[in-house]
């Protein structure tokens, strides 16, 4: 069972709700500055979606009363913007769908829609879309228990020749796209997978890569830590984000902890920093605690650091 939420948890998402609907003028009288409401003008967005739909599909998509549904498109048939037919399969169901003045309607409220999200994502520089994009889909996937099925043709490989050079310059364009983070950290990353690559001990160290459909899409790498060299030291996780959603990032922390138990290590650690949420999450889950946190200045930022440590 999982634990029952914080309270400054609940406040936080209802604070954001609160700030999104005023954001989004979701309680305006009318929205997109036209004559529709908030369930009218998504009754008709969901008919411009569809060719068609009966009114039990409309309610189960938009999760609406049966009742309310049903005056909303009654309203909207007397209006002209909705047409009611039987099914030819089905006497007993009736389609709804857009009449050609419904569908004029429909397109006003989608092309306004777009204009707002874009002048929206407009006031942000490229990187922070970026963030926002991805924390919205991981919000939705959470939210929703929908998380995206790990896809059978997710490959977790050793590394080959050719896998350092490519891992180092995704680390560099997906920190800086996603971050702002600028040369000094490439300049890191290049520092420790150079070092891996010439220095490393096969039997206690390891890299891997992960493929979807043949293509590189993750990496990372197990090396033993330089203070404490009894402790195995998780390095340079890195899903690409054109691949997220498939489980890459557990599949690849899992392959570490199964190595470095295999090697004889007592614990691992990995350093991190707390702006990297995805990747904290896949750390909680595989059991890693967290040890210690500092601020320090790194890659053209404010960042706090943070330690973790997992018993093996």
């Amino acid at each position: 069972m999982a634990p029952t939420p914080q309270g400054a948890h609940i406040e936080a998402l209802r604070s954001f709700n609160r700030f999104y609907t005023r954001r989004i003028g979701a309680l305006d009288e009318g929205l997109l500055n036209t004559r529709y409401t908030l369930a009218q003008a998504r009754v008709l967005f969901e008919l411009g979606k569809r060719k068609g739909a009966s009114a039990g599909e409309l309610a189960g998509a938009l999760g609406l009363d049966p009742g309310y549904l049903s005056r909303i498109v009654q309203g909207f048939r007397s209006a002209g913007l909705v047409s009611r037919k039987k099914s030819a399969e089905d006497g007993r169901r009736a389609t709804l769908s857009l009449t050609a003045r419904g569908r004029r309607q429909f397109k006003t409220l989608d092309q306004r829609s777009r204009n707002e999200a874009s002048a929206l994502l407009a006031t942000l520089p490229a990187a922070s879309r970026t963030r926002l994009v991805a924390s919205l889909a991981d919000a939705q996937s959470m939210l929703s228990g929908e998380e995206r099925r790990p896809a059978a043709r997710v490959v977790i490989r050793p590394y080959r020749l050719g896998d350092i050079g490519w891992a180092i310059e995704r680390h560099a364009r997906v920190y800086a796209a996603e971050y702002g983070w600028n040369a000094e950290f490439e300049a890191l990353v290049a520092k420790l997978f150079a070092r891996f690559a010439s220095e490393h001990d096969p039997a206690s160290e390891r890299c891997w890569i992960a493929e979807l459909d043949g293509e590189r899409a993750g990496c990372v790498f197990v090396v033993r830590n330089e203070e404490d060299r009894s402790m195995a030291q998780l390095r340079c996780l890195l899903v690409d984000p054109t691949a997220r959603g498939f489980g890459i990032g557990r599949k690849l922390v899992a392959r570490c902890i199964a190595f470095a138990r295999s090697a004889g290590y007592p614990k691992m650690m990995l350093w991190t920093n707390d702006v990297l949420v995805s990747a904290r999450r896949i750390y909680e889950a595989a059991g890693f605690k967290l040890a210690k946190e500092e601020a320090h200045r790194s890659f053209g930022h404010d960042l706090v650091g943070q330690f973790w440590v997992l018993d093996l």
